[in-house]
């Protein structure tokens, strides 16, 4: 016998008409939530940072590409990872391509950040097949400064990281060895998206959202929400080109 509920075409009706009035009220919520974001101040960018690019050095100025608004996912590939990025960070990356031109063409500029020198990063773009333009922290205190790593005293500090580090859990032990990092070191990132935008000359700080927001997760997880079954825990992500079959 099947564990979900069989009923009429009537009963469905009227469970989906009660769902439908709590999304609803999720629906304004959000609206309201977004008027707030809007209502941000904007933080100018006083200091002068230098990224890394697949097409050499370039201000955060450059990266607007000649648009006024810039948004950035910061991809959790530290300089200590030796496997590459983040699998849950990738399989988010994975779902950005297709948005490039109708973002582009909206006046907003979508990029990528990682901390890893460019050459893994573009040797890893190149494996994973993404067109957005990829963008290396290394070496500058852009990412200590906007909250997007920490440095290792700093991480340490903070009781939820000590206690990962020192009783990690099965899975994080997969992470660790998917990434090819020890944990005191991989779980300095913090997989963030952040908001720029670009007005006479200055470049201001907007918003950022970090994980465990629902909106830093792989983009099919909002699809998988969806589907008719509840979806069996499974901590460990798969990269696209590392699963079993």
């Amino acid at each position: 016998m099947p564990e979900h509920t069989i009923g009429t075409r009537e009963e469905w009706q009227a469970a989906r008409n009660e769902l439908a009035k709590l999304e609803a009220e999720q629906a304004e919520r959000n609206e309201e939530i977004k008027r707030q974001r809007l209502d941000l101040p904007w933080i100018p960018v006083e200091k002068e940072y230098e990224f890394d690019t697949e097409d050499g050095k370039k201000t955060l100025a450059d990266l607007f590409y000649g648009r006024s608004q810039l948004l950035a996912y910061n991809i959790m590939f530290g300089p200590d990872y030796t496997n590459g990025a983040c699998p849950g960070c990738t399989g988010l990356a994975d779902g950005l391509d297709g948005t490039l031109v109708h973002l582009n063409h909206r006046d907003v500029t979508l990029i990528c950040f990682s901390r890893a020198p460019i050459e893994r990063l573009t040797a890893y773009k190149r494996r994973m097949g993404w067109q957005f333009p990829y963008v290396s922290t290394y070496n500058t205190e852009f990412a200590f400064d906007l909250g997007l790593a920490l440095k290792k005293e700093q991480a340490l500090q903070i009781p939820e990281v000590k206690e990962m580090v020192d009783h990690p859990p099965e899975w994080l032990q997969e992470w660790s060895e998917q990434v090819g990092a020890k944990l005191e070191d991989g779980l300095r990132e913090n997989p963030s998206w952040l908001a720029f935008a670009r007005e006479n000359g200055t470049v201001y700080h907007t918003y950022t959202v970090s994980a465990p927001d629902p909106f830093v997760a792989p983009y099919y997880n909002f699809l998988l929400e969806r589907t008719p079954k509840v979806q069996p825990a499974e901590p460990r992500t798969w990269r696209k080109d590392e699963y079993p079959d």
